[in-house]
């Protein structure tokens, strides 16, 4: 129970840093944030994300695959609206899904999604300035270099919060 409390009581404070995330040209209604805490034992990171893509078949709920990037801006062109997030964030050269910029996906239910976990693959300092991105599909886990995640559906840059 401990544990819960600790946790109820990190998520009530402010985040160390925060995305607030944009859908791109073509998934205008995406919008949401990223909240990282920093902790003695790794990053607690908090998704609460609105306007992601329905399905009308309950076997075909979305899932999105969510990564933090390489890149520092939310800019691209006309085929890859974020092409400047450039590829996952690997600082340790590992392969996929090893990537220290690797996370869990996220469980669209009626065009929302929230997830909470910690991580040790990185801590906020080493984010900062990085985007954080939505994928169209789920990551496979698998293929190399980005888990098959298809087309960047919206992005947000990590900035440090002011306390």
């Amino acid at each position: 129970m401990k544990y819960f409390d600790e946790l109820h009581s990190i998520l009530n404070g402010k985040p160390n840093a925060e995305a607030h995330i944009s859908g791109s040209d073509k998934y205008p209604d995406i919008k949401g944030k990223v909240m990282f805490y920093q902790l003695c034992g790794g990053v607690m990171v908090y998704a609460e994300i609105s306007g992601l893509p329905t399905s009308c078949n309950s076997c075909k709920n979305p899932i999105f695959a969510f990564h933090i990037h390489n890149g520092t801006k939310c800019k691209g062109n006309k085929n890859d609206p974020f092409a400047d997030a450039d590829g996952h964030y690997d600082p340790n050269n590992c392969p996929h899904p090893y990537h220290a910029g690797d996370m869990p996906p996220l469980f669209g239910a009626n065009g929302k999604a929230v997830l909470a976990f910690l991580s040790n693959r990185f801590t906020v300092s080493e984010i900062l300035g990085k985007t954080v991105i939505i994928h169209a599909k789920p990551d496979d886990f698998t293929t190399q270099p980005s888990g098959n995640a298809g087309e960047k559906i919206a992005c947000g840059t990590v900035k440090t919060v002011c306390r």
